[in-house]
């Protein structure tokens, strides 16, 4: 069996309060009422910065 690495709890949430999504999270006190949008666009948000840490930008 292989092992994923996972994001971080604190990346999803600094990614989570800058799209605007924090809010529904804290609300609900988890990630079950955000949307499958909203943590695509996390998802992708945290891709972004992954592969500008790997270009050194």
């Amino acid at each position: 069996m292989s092992k994923r690495s996972k994001m971080s709890e604190n990346l999803k949430m600094e990614i989570a309060k800058e799209l605007g999504v924090y809010d529904s999270v804290k609300a609900s006190g988890g990630w079950g009422d955000v949307s499958s949008r909203d943590c695509g666009n996390i998802v992708t948000k945290a891709i972004e910065i992954a592969e500008r840490s790997v270009s050194g930008k």
